[in-house]
């Protein structure tokens, strides 16, 4: 019952999209109106999932976690939009800022698409495992990219704290393996929830370990590589138990 009104905001989430881009374009008053405008909806929005989520029930907390988790990415796409859309204000259309507002947009959109796609799915049984596994594969590959962009993070961390975090691949591997052989809705569901926390925690504490002040540019490089390359053969991994 929450679907259409699911859909009728994303809608115009969407369209507060649009308005942000062009808002760079044009004057602050209408840029102030273009935020203000996509932080009411992204508030409506987060709202109407937020019922659809508690309608499934608490006998299904892994599926509202699914649903939990693509309006937060929606809502972080579009923070990473409206930081991009400052950036480029007033600037002109071949500066650096303007490609990465649109790149922001297009992954604002992407989001957008993949909840709608999440909802319509946790009305199908059948489908949800495949969609939520769909949705986390994106997220992935999201967090990848900004793992692998050149922006250094806020905070460092020890080595130790990157080592540690390895252990929840180690889990989410062997649950994506369970759920591989089981090929269970709830098995791939579960699996889709505990891969995402485990690679973004796992990427995080690499970014933070690999910027410590005791570590040297060739480390920090041979760190971050293997992060990569971590993340790379789990998505593998995780496009295999899609395709059982």
């Amino acid at each position: 019952c929450y679907r259409e009104s699911i859909l009728k905001t994303a809608k115009a989430l969407v369209e507060d999209t649009k308005l942000l881009v062009s808002g760079a374009a044009s004057s602050q008053d209408k840029l102030a109106q273009a935020a203000q405008s996509s932080a009411n909806t992204i508030t409506q929005l987060a709202e109407v999932v937020k019922l659809g989520a508690a309608s499934l029930g608490s006998d299904d907390p892994e599926t509202q976690v699914v649903l939990i988790n693509a309006i937060k990415d929606v809502a972080k796409a579009l923070s990473d939009l409206i930081g991009a859309t400052k950036g480029a204000a007033s600037k002109p259309a071949d500066d650096p800022s303007m490609y990465q507002l649109k790149g922001a947009a297009k992954v604002m959109v992407t989001n957008v698409t993949s909840l709608l796609k999440t909802v319509k799915a946790v009305e199908d049984e059948a489908t949800r495992g495949t969609r939520a596994l769909e949705a986390t594969i994106e997220y992935i590959k999201q967090e990848l990219t900004v793992f692998q962009s050149n922006e250094v993070p806020e905070n460092t961390s020890s080595p130790e704290e990157s080592i540690r975090m390895t252990k929840g691949i180690t889990m989410a591997t062997a649950k994506a393996v369970a759920a591989g052989n089981s090929c269970r809705q709830e098995d791939v569901i579960a699996t889709a929830n505990l891969s995402r926390k485990a690679v973004a925690d796992m990427l995080t504490a690499c970014k933070q370990a690999s910027y410590h002040p005791d570590v040297s540019p060739e480390v920090r490089d041979r760190a971050l590589r293997f992060g990569t390359e971590c993340t790379l053969g789990y998505l593998e991994l995780l496009e295999h138990v899609l395709l059982v």
